[in-house]
């Protein structure tokens, strides 16, 4: 039996430049982190006893005798793509809801193959991981995602990630000295909208604009590298990372129509008037959780005054993927 546990992320700055549409001809750049929620799956192989030999349970249960008959789209890739013959039973749980902007799925892409590999006794690598993982998403399932949640869940960790016009990603941990990272974690305050959403249909959209959208997307770019300086710059106020989110949110929100609605511009207006000094939807846009940047004098006022919205509390985290129980 395998366990896994694989992190979601938080994505800060430069979403939407890490679609291959636009990296392969511009290069994109996108800092973020992994936080303290976790997609758990664990894995193994079904004894034969049964009159089926798949046993997939996660939302809901599926009971196959053959992958192709497998309705999960990532199990059944993921299957067929290591070749696995034997029966299995994989059963996930995460820690937040599914289609909600902090990466779950690709959460889930990772941690499968790491567990199936784990589970076919062999090591792999995070580098292996999130490309592999890519592999599956964008040209086996064809699903409209890009490609910084894969990395981000294989790696973990606060890292700037740069993608290259060759599909070459490189992930560079961010040096910042250990009170200012904590002073930002401090800062942030993650909400839950209560809206689910599919990201492949917001994304699908975005990457239909892209060619249109050169110049926003490349404001978003150069906003990755003024955000490390203010973490990095310790005579800088760090406040003006909060403000810098909020130019960077103006900017996201104006891509497509289906980023924001009047609900979540709403939400957002009202974290404002709470003293926040920025924040995002987080994810490809149109619901799930939103994330505010507030000085932490003003914290528990912004989450009394949206205390109708679930207030989500958690850590930076630095591991990414990693087996927490393997047994023969």
């Amino acid at each position: 039996m395998i366990i896994t546990r694989t992190p979601l992320r938080i994505s800060f700055f430069g979403g939407g430049t890490d679609y291959p549409v636009y990296y392969r001809e511009h290069g994109g750049e996108v800092l973020s982190t992994t936080i303290s929620k976790y997609n758990y799956l664990t894995v193994r192989e079904l004894p034969p006893f049964f009159d089926h030999k798949f046993r997939i349970r996660y939302y809901k249960s599926e009971y196959t005798s053959s992958i192709n008959d497998i309705q999960h789209p990532s199990v059944k890739a993921c299957l067929k793509f290591l070749k696995i013959k034997n029966g299995i039973e994989l059963v996930h749980t995460g820690d937040v809801p599914a289609m909600s902007g902090v990466g779950s799925s690709s959460a889930f892409t990772v941690g499968l193959l790491h567990s199936l590999y784990a589970l076919c006794g062999q090591f792999v690598t995070k580098r292996k991981l999130a490309y592999e993982a890519i592999e599956i998403e964008q040209k086996i399932i064809g699903e409209h995602v890009g490609s910084q949640d894969q990395v981000a869940a294989a790696f973990g960790g606060f890292n700037l990630i740069e993608f290259f016009k060759d599909d070459r990603i490189v992930v560079q941990p961010i040096t910042i000295k250990p009170d200012r990272l904590k002073g930002l974690e401090n800062s942030l305050v993650l909400f839950f909208t209560g809206i689910s959403r599919t990201a492949s249909e917001v994304a699908k959209t975005q990457i239909k604009v892209t060619p249109k959208k050169i110049k926003e997307l490349g404001q978003m770019k150069k906003m990755v590298k003024q955000a490390i300086g203010i973490l990095q710059d310790t005579g800088s106020n760090l406040d003006e990372f909060g403000k810098l989110l909020n130019e960077s949110w103006k900017i996201k929100r104006s891509m497509t129509e289906k980023i924001s609605n009047p609900n979540i511009d709403l939400i957002y207006e009202r974290g404002l008037k709470a003293g926040a000094l920025g924040g995002k939807l987080l994810g490809a846009g149109g619901g799930g959780f939103i994330i505010f940047y507030v000085p932490p004098s003003r914290k528990n006022r912004l989450i009394n005054d949206l205390s109708d919205f679930l207030h989500v509390p958690f850590h930076f985290e630095s591991m990414g993927s990693h087996i927490v129980h393997y047994s023969q």
